[in-house]
C-alpha cells in the first residue's frame, strides 16, 4: 500500500525555463488584444507625438532654424514620455486587478512576462516612432545632415527605455494618479538636464555631473549627431549603446519588482 504524499495550503512553484519565445509571444498578444480595445490610449501613444510635432513646427513657423535644432531632440523625448505613461498605466492595471499575481501563478517565469510586455509596447513604439520621424523629416521639413533612419533608431531606443521606465515605477504605485506621479520625480529632472534648453556643458558643473548619468541626455546627444553628421560616429554609437543599454538594466529592475503577494 503506498502512502500519498500530505497536501498542503500552499501550491509548489511550477518550475519554468528563464525565457521562452512561445510564452514571451503569448503575453505580448495577451497585451495587444487588451490595448486594441482601448481606443484612447492608442491614440495617446500613435497621435500625440505626431500633433506635437505639428504644433511644434507651426510655433516655430517664423524660424525654421530653431525647429530643425530641438525638433530632433524631441523627436526622441516624445516617444519616451508617451511610452513612460501609457506603460506605467497599463502595467499598473495589471496590478491591481490581480492579473499579475494571477500570472505568476501559472508556469509563466518572470523574464517571459517582461519580455512579453516589452515586446507588445515595443512593437507600438516602431510605429509611433516610425511616425513620428517620418511626419518630421519628410512632411514637417526637419533638416537633418545624417540618416533619418538613425533619427528612428534613436526614437525607437527611447521609446522602449520610457516602457522599461514606465514597467519599473508600476511597482510602486498604488493607483493610476500615482503613477503619474512618477513622472515629475522619473522624467522631468531628466528634461531639464538633457541639454535640450541648454548646453550641458554651461550648466552649474553639479548639474552637469548628474546629467552625465542619466539616459535622456545620451538620447538628445545621439539625435544632435544625426542632426550635424553625415556619418555615423563614434560618439552616436556610444549614446545608442547606453541608452539600450540603461533599458535593459531597468526592465531587468522591473523583473525583480515581480512577485507574488500571496502564499
Amino acid at each position: 500500500m503506498t502512502t500519498q504524499p500530505a497536501t498542503t495550503g500552499t501550491t509548489a512553484a511550477i518550475p519554468v525555463s528563464a525565457l521562452n519565445l512561445s510564452r514571451t509571444t503569448a503575453t505580448a498578444a495577451r497585451v495587444l488584444r487588451q490595448l486594441r480595445h482601448d481606443p484612447r490610449t492608442i491614440a495617446l501613444l500613435i497621435l500625440i507625438p505626431c500633433l506635437m510635432l505639428v504644433l511644434l513646427r507651426y510655433v516655430f513657423d517664423g524660424s525654421p532654424q530653431t525647429f530643425d535644432n530641438i525638433g530632433a531632440s524631441l523627436l526622441g523625448i516624445f516617444p519616451l514620455i508617451t511610452m513612460f505613461l501609457v506603460t506605467s498605466i497599463a502595467t499598473l492595471r495589471e496590478r491591481t486587478s490581480g492579473t499579475l499575481e494571477r500570472l505568476l501563478a501559472m508556469p509563466l517565469g518572470k523574464a517571459d512576462l517582461i519580455a512579453g510586455y516589452a515586446l507588445a509596447f515595443g512593437i507600438l513604439a516602431i510605429i509611433q516612432s516610425a511616425l513620428a520621424t517620418g511626419l518630421a523629416v519628410w512632411f514637417l521639413g526637419l533638416d537633418v545632415t545624417g540618416s533619418p533612419w538613425l533619427l528612428l533608431l534613436v526614437a525607437l531606443l527611447d521609446a522602449l527605455l520610457g516602457t522599461a521606465l514606465g514597467l519599473f515605477v508600476s511597482a510602486f504605485a498604488a493607483s493610476e494618479f500615482q503613477a503619474v506621479q512618477f513622472m515629475p520625480a522619473v522624467i522631468f529632472p531628466q528634461l531639464l538636464l538633457c541639454g535640450l534648453f541648454t548646453p550641458r556643458s554651461e550648466m552649474h558643473p553639479a548639474l552637469e555631473a548628474i546629467s552625465d548619468v542619466l539616459p535622456m541626455s545620451y538620447a538628445v546627444d545621439g539625435m544632435n549627431e544625426v542632426l550635424h553628421h553625415t556619418a555615423m560616429t563614434a560618439t552616436f554609437v556610444r549614446d545608442v549603446l547606453i541608452v539600450a543599454g540603461c533599458a535593459l538594466l531597468v526592465l531587468g529592475l522591473g523583473a525583480a519588482t515581480l512577485r507574488r503577494r500571496t502564499a
